[in-house]
């Protein structure tokens, strides 16, 4: 599988160590050397803008969608192939969910998490056979990864959905990763 379009969720905060930012660019870098279209929420802040700002000048292409009221407080990028301006954040996430062909999220706040586990979820129940990655700099989703880890110990998730989650630490390692994925699926209720 191929991805020609990647759906990446981050922070629109930088973190408290620079190896966050250092590894949203070359995400960034490593996407436009390989002719793939980066999929954002299109702001310029924070690990989203650095992200973007080094895809584009690496000569990748950019595709932004940003609701209509954090079009000011996320401060839109002006700069990118396309920005698409919607209502809400719904039409957000279907809109990033059309485009990509997978999902990655990198460190970041609630709102990264939201919107990774939406994907993660429909993976899971067969809306689509995307591959979902977690870019895990830093140790950063170390807890979450333990958390699903005892989420299947305690009987609330199936081990074979946990295998679903492409995990690397390293943007090269993650995409090769995902180009190799192979979809399965397993019914939610057997």
């Amino acid at each position: 599988m191929e991805i020609k379009n990647l759906a990446v969720f981050c922070g629109s905060s930088t973190g408290t160590d620079s190896i966050y930012i250092e590894n949203a660019e070359k995400l960034g870098e490593e996407l436009a050397n390989r002719n793939r279209t980066l999929i954002y929420g299109g702001a310029q802040v924070g690990c989203m803008g650095a992200m973007a700002d080094t895809s584009l000048r690496y000569g990748g292409s950019v595709v932004g969608v940003i609701p209509k009221k954090l079009k000011d407080v996320e401060i839109a990028h002006e700069q990118l192939t396309e920005l698409h301006v919607v209502e809400t954040m719904h039409e957000r996430k279907s809109k990033m969910a059309a485009l990509a062909d997978g999902f990655v999220a990198l460190p970041g706040g609630a709102g990264t998490l939201e919107e990774w586990f939406e994907v993660f979820t429909w993976s899971q129940l067969g809306y689509h056979v995307k591959p979902c990655g977690l870019l895990n700099v830093n140790g950063f989703f170390n807890p979450l990864i333990a958390m699903l880890d005892h989420t299947i110990e305690q009987g609330f998730m199936n081990k074979n959905y946990r295998e679903m989650i492409l995990i690397a630490s390293d943007p090269k390692e993650l995409l090769e990763k995902m180009d190799s994925y192979s979809p399965s699926y397993t019914a939610k209720w057997t």
